[in-house]
């Protein structure tokens, strides 16, 4: 009887698979739909707990507005810190202002400086991920916690490994990322378990005006699309 049990309640959860396939395709169908008609933009990341009155909140929004100026929209989480900090520099220079929110248990609501018609809900971190990396010229990637580096190493991995095509990452904050590209330099390349060329897919930075260099000279002579 238990055995029999337990095989109901397997197959009850094989049952739930399957209809929740059809929730992500809907997300999938609707993040494409979406985004395909918003043009160039760049993602920026970093922590959700960032204070308005801490240096790199004012930063994220100089380098936002100073993107935005440049003529790229701009991508975020659409949640708080950081995210509100991209959000509201691309709000002050008049910039395409994208929100990508999740559902989570905490930190995560919609900042105030999203575009009304811009702002996309989304239940699964893999469909709105694809969203990240499907629709970015760039990613800036500013001080942060785990799924700051969840999104850096994903992008990383894919243009290593030839999945979607190559887009500047830059890391904002050479204080901050100095040790991390240390340990990769002496550990993971000394190790053998990258090659020198795969330090070449990330660009540090420490200005607005770096950011928009490093996108400005890797676009010059390129056409601006979807990655994959």
């Amino acid at each position: 009887m238990r055995k029999e049990q337990h095989h109901k309640g397997w197959n009850e959860i094989k049952t739930n698979d399957s209809w929740a396939l059809f929730k992500i395709m809907g997300e999938f169908v609707n993040g494409f739909e979406k985004m395909s008609a918003i043009g160039p933009c760049v993602s920026i990341f970093g922590s959700a707990r960032t204070k308005e009155n801490m240096e790199y909140y004012e930063m994220a929004v100089s380098i936002a507005k100073s993107i935005s100026e440049a003529g790229y929209g701009i991508i975020t989480g659409g949640g708080p810190g950081i995210m509100e900090a991209g959000n509201r520099g691309a709000h002050l220079a008049g910039g395409t202002s994208v929100g990508l929110n999740i559902d989570l248990p905490f930190e995560q609501h919609d900042n105030p400086y999203i575009d009304g018609d811009k702002s996309l809900d989304f239940d699964y971190f893999f469909v709105r991920k694809v969203m990240f990396v499907k629709y970015s010229q760039g990613f800036v990637v500013m001080p942060g916690g785990f799924g700051t580096l969840d999104e850096l190493f994903e992008a990383i991995t894919l243009i290593q490994t030839n999945k979607i095509e190559k887009f500047p990452i830059i890391l904002v904050g050479s204080r901050f990322w100095a040790g991390l590209i240390d340990w990769v330099k002496d550990i993971m390349l000394k190790e053998g378990n990258i090659s020198p060329e795969d330090l070449d897919l990330i660009k540090m930075a420490d200005t607005e005006g770096e950011v928009v260099d490093i996108l400005d000279s890797f676009y010059k002579g390129r056409s601006l699309s979807p990655n994959f």
